[in-house]
């Protein structure tokens, strides 16, 4: 998927942190709709050792009503949440099913768990990223590879909430949205857990959060 100047420079700057603080860290763009890209990425990362862990964070989402949402646009939805989730799943599966060990993560929304206009494509999408999750669960996890889906459940902190919702960031103060260091910190939590007791399904949601 094509990188905006401005993601790119975020991205570098992640980059640059993690080895700042003694990591190692490499940042790659590719389209994850395009099978031939993803595979190339997998074949790199696994030839430089052991692939442990796959997080798919990949998604868009569009606030449009059904009878006013292109066809094509829908196509898109669940091309970027749902297909790219099925290549980059089923790549990570194949590297670490060998091994028998490994995780694969993927990140789902409000949205997974109910269709709300107008955002009816995009749930369509996210309710089949979860629907893929749970079939590679129940088909690889009594071969070692643990695979869980996330629910996002709330508005995460950044510059994007800040520009885009600024009324609604203030108004739910402080630990009102998801902080994205403490999503990461899940997600290991979810990497680390020992084999008999696996999480499929977390969702997480700031403690204001109704639902």
């Amino acid at each position: 998927m094509s990188s905006s100047p401005d993601a790119r420079k975020r991205l570098d700057a992640v980059v640059r942190a993690i080895r700042e603080a003694g990591g190692t860290a490499d940042a790659c763009v590719i389209d994850v709709t395009r099978e031939a890209e993803v595979t190339a990425l997998f074949d790199a990362a696994d030839a430089r050792g052991d692939l442990a862990l796959v997080a798919y964070n990949v998604g868009a989402n569009a606030a449009v009503p059904l009878l006013d949402l292109p066809a094509e646009d829908f196509e898109t939805l669940w091309r970027q949440n749902a297909f790219g989730g099925f290549l980059v799943g089923r790549e990570a599966v194949r590297r670490m099913l060998p091994r028998a060990r490994g995780t694969v993560l993927f990140t789902g929304a409000t949205a997974s768990l109910r269709a709300r206009p107008p955002f009816t494509g995009f749930a369509a999408a996210k309710a089949a990223l979860r629907a893929l999750a749970q079939g590679l669960a129940r088909e690889f996890g009594p071969a070692g590879l643990h695979v869980a889906h996330v629910i996002i459940d709330g508005v995460i902190a950044g510059d994007y909430a800040a520009r885009q919702f600024p009324t609604f960031v203030a108004a739910k103060g402080a630990d009102g949205l998801l902080a994205a260091d403490d999503i990461a910190d899940a997600f290991w939590m979810l990497h680390q857990q020992k084999t008999s007791a696996w999480t499929q399904e977390l969702d997480l949601r700031p403690f204001k959060e109704p639902f």
